[in-house]
């Protein structure tokens, strides 16, 4: 877990929204976090510092001029303390004391005194979102490195439909994760592909396969937290989008090969993790099939070979994943992908071993290198395999 033992000091404001960072208070717990809740006063008057105190195990902090029982000053503790610094929900009014210096509130005191990256959740109504002056303030926030997670377009609680609404709590987690990656993918442009193909037999039925879409977004989210520009060409997934890339929804591999293709050449990096179906009906029904007594027969046709596509037109500079997954010969069968397609590495995995494949959390796998080197990955989360696994392909980039 990515924010095993990390000190996040979560700053609540007087938003509507605030029940949502009790949510996100219990999310941050369950990753390994430490939470340190500081309200404003006007906070306490949407929700009560006992929630905060009970899902983070520690006391809320409210009041610049409480007795203490520690010699510390509070807010200089907490802001050293910090490995992150949150504010969700963050408000017009703080949004502007922050981008102006103005230090009245334990919130804003302690804001001036941290160290730590600042991840700043706005939540309010359209209008105001909306304001120049508060999109300037933003502005000036974002230039002195500070992370925004933009908020979603909803119904509001003034009754208003547009963009104002908190972002989901996934997303802030996300963020605030991503805060603490070192940024060493800057400066390359990154394509994933992602998730299953499906092709129609007709306007009800199609055929697909069981990938869920996982392992790409994984990797799709962590090269973007590592400074990576970001293209994630999906099929159909129920997995929220990761925030700052580019999502390219597809549906059918035609579609698939059509998208990645015309993006190839603006791209360093190709991870091409979707599990894209190798045939479809030669033809597509415009009414319903309906059934018929006896057997039917459908007729199928080769897809694109799109990984073997883009190792045909990659260039020199352009580094190339492909991801094989087999239920026997896994390393034989994965070498020969990995000639056949022209690629740097190959993820080879076994759908048949425990902890590996579609819809889990975790995965394990075995790398193929060009030089015939193999090297074995135990079981580890899907966050932490991408990790790994732009690790190994960074270097093989530079290498280049």
């Amino acid at each position: 877990m990515r924010l095993q033992g990390k000190n996040i000091v979560l700053c609540v404001t007087g938003s509507i929204a605030a029940y949502k960072a009790a949510d996100l208070t219990s999310r941050l717990r369950k990753q390994g976090a430490e939470v340190y809740v500081i309200m404003t006063k006007s906070a306490c008057e949407f929700i009560a510092p006992l929630t905060f105190e009970s899902l983070s195990g520690h006391p809320v902090v409210s009041d610049m001029f409480a007795r203490v029982q520690s010699w510390e000053v509070e807010h200089i503790s907490l802001a050293k303390r910090a490995d992150v610094f949150a504010i969700v929900p963050a408000t017009a009014n703080v949004i502007g004391k922050a981008a102006c210096g103005i230090a009245d509130d334990m919130l804003t005191t302690t804001l001036l005194a941290t160290r730590a990256p600042v991840v700043i959740a706005p939540a309010m109504n359209t209008g105001m979102y909306e304001n120049p002056i508060v999109q300037q303030n933003i502005q000036t926030l974002k230039a002195r490195g500070m992370h925004f997670v933009e908020p979603a377009v909803g119904h509001l609680a003034c009754g208003e439909t547009g963009r104002g609404k908190l972002a989901d709590p996934e997303c802030i987690e996300q963020v605030i994760a991503d805060a603490l990656t070192v940024r060493d993918c800057e400066g390359l442009s990154v394509l994933v592909t992602a998730g299953p193909t499906q092709e129609s037999l007709d306007p009800v039925r199609f055929l697909t396969n069981h990938s869920t879409g996982k392992m790409g977004y994984a990797i799709a989210a962590r090269a973007r937290a590592r400074g990576a520009k970001v293209t994630l060409v999906t099929g159909p997934v129920a997995i929220v989008p990761p925030v700052g890339v580019e999502v390219v929804p597809v549906r059918s591999a035609c579609e698939m090969r059509d998208a990645v293709m015309q993006r190839l050449p603006q791209q360093d990096v190709v991870i091409k993790a979707a599990a894209v179906g190798d045939y479809r009906p030669s033809t597509e029904a415009d009414d319903k099939l309906k059934k018929k007594d006896g057997e039917m027969t459908i007729e199928l046709i080769r897809n694109p070979d799109i990984l073997g596509e883009i190792g045909q037109n990659k260039t020199n500079a352009q580094t190339v994943c492909g991801f094989s997954m087999e239920t026997r010969d896994l390393l034989e069968n994965s070498r020969a992908k990995l000639e056949k397609k022209n690629c740097d590495l190959m993820v080879a995995n076994n759908l048949k071993i425990a902890g590996a494949g579609f819809a889990g959390d975790t995965n394990i796998v075995t790398l193929l290198y060009r030089d015939g080197t193999t090297e074995a990955v135990d079981l580890m989360r899907k966050d932490e395999l991408a990790d790994l696994l732009l690790d190994r392909l960074l270097a093989l980039h530079r290498s280049k």
